[in-house]
């Protein structure tokens, strides 16, 4: 089968490898169909590293993906609990617990201390023909969605969880730094849930204009405004009642805070390419901010399949652009570039 391994920054190749083994018990083998790129993926690709995370040898990214289910190990039930089939289309969440630890137990599986991670070092992700996964985290796709879909589950899994942490309140006001695929799909959450108003900053007109059309009441660019200072204009000095960070996490952390009110909630679901969080204490002290890291989504893959059957979130209004797994290293390049028009970008594995 061919895969896509990146050997080193910048450095991906596609070789021949061996079809993995028979799925063990709790396991399937996938046909693996389609994979979205995360912007975790582009720091992996750029650095070989995320966080603390260091690549030391080469391996498969690829953590957005859906398939079609081509064998079966025992006691494959998926995670609605019900037995899965061959064929069947499935959307999978890459974060495996071990659903024995206290996190887990607690309702916490997205901080289990002994998860693995499908696409993160060391775990070979879905940037290859075929795989094998957990059964558990499968979830079927409705026929009303199609592939390039299936991948986006898991980003719209990543803003459910940060709108859940964000205690939205109805006419509450929020504002969210960054309006790529997790932005955009935080905006139109905000949207969906209420709130109002709901301002969005990005440097890129077109994602900008996606912004406005889910239901930002006010988008700007940060490249010809103060975030905060347009909030706090339009806000008589208020501020917002929930900031969520959903860029790169460096200077958009202290804007944020910047545009929160007083007892306000600052949600953080950029991951800074430096791994270092910078933001000025006495803002967040004197203002009293609550703080929340957000961290991948917990239980969020039924909801974001509602929500996108429904039609309420159009997840294919998202992808921008299409490569085959031949051209996966221009792909790379063409979103770290932030070619015009970018959003999503969705890699086609297998046909």
């Amino acid at each position: 089968m061919q895969v896509a391994r990146l050997h080193g920054p910048k450095d991906i190749r596609i070789a021949a490898e061996p079809p993995p083994p028979p799925p063990g018990p709790g396991e399937v083998t996938l046909n693996v169909k389609t994979v979205g790129l995360c912007g975790s993926d582009l720091h992996m690709y750029e650095t070989g590293r995320i966080g603390y995370t260091i690549a030391s040898e080469p391996f498969v990214l690829g953590h957005e993906f859906m398939g079609v289910v081509a064998a079966l190990g025992a006691g494959a039930l998926d995670g609605n609990h019900q037995p899965l089939e061959l064929g069947q289309r499935v959307a999978v969440e890459p974060a495996v617990p071990c659903w024995r630890c206290e996190l887990c137990e607690r309702g916490h599986p997205n901080l289990c201390p002994n998860h693995y991670f499908y696409g993160l070092f060391p775990e070979d992700g879905a940037l290859r023909e075929r795989m094998n996964v957990s059964a558990r985290n499968c979830f079927p796709l409705p026929d009303t969605l199609g592939d390039e879909v299936g991948p986006l589950l898991e980003t719209l899994g990543v803003a459910i969880h940060a709108i859940d942490l964000a205690k939205l309140r109805v006419g509450g006001a929020v504002g969210v730094l960054g309006a790529g695929p997790v932005g955009l799909l935080i905006t139109r959450l905000a949207a969906l849930a209420g709130a109002a108003p709901v301002f969005a900053f990005d440097k890129f007109d077109w994602r900008l204009r996606k912004a406005r059309e889910w239901g930002a009441t006010h988008a700007f660019n940060v490249d010809e405004c103060d975030p905060a200072s347009a909030v706090m204009d339009l806000t008589d000095g208020r501020g917002v009642d929930v900031a969520i960070e959903a860029a790169w996490a460096d200077h958009s952390v202290q804007q944020a805070a910047d545009m929160a009110r007083y007892g306000g909630r600052l949600v953080l679901v950029g991951i800074p390419p430096d791994d270092k969080l910078q933001l000025q204490h006495s803002v967040a002290r004197r203002k009293g901010l609550t703080i929340m890291m957000s961290r991948r989504m917990k239980h969020t893959y039924p909801r974001a399949i509602a929500l996108a059957t429904s039609g309420r979130v159009k997840l294919d209004e998202l992808v921008s652009h299409r490569f085959d797994l031949a051209r996966t290293a221009e792909a790379y390049e063409c979103n770290v570039a932030y070619a015009r028009g970018i959003n999503k970008v969705i890699l086609q594995v297998g046909t």
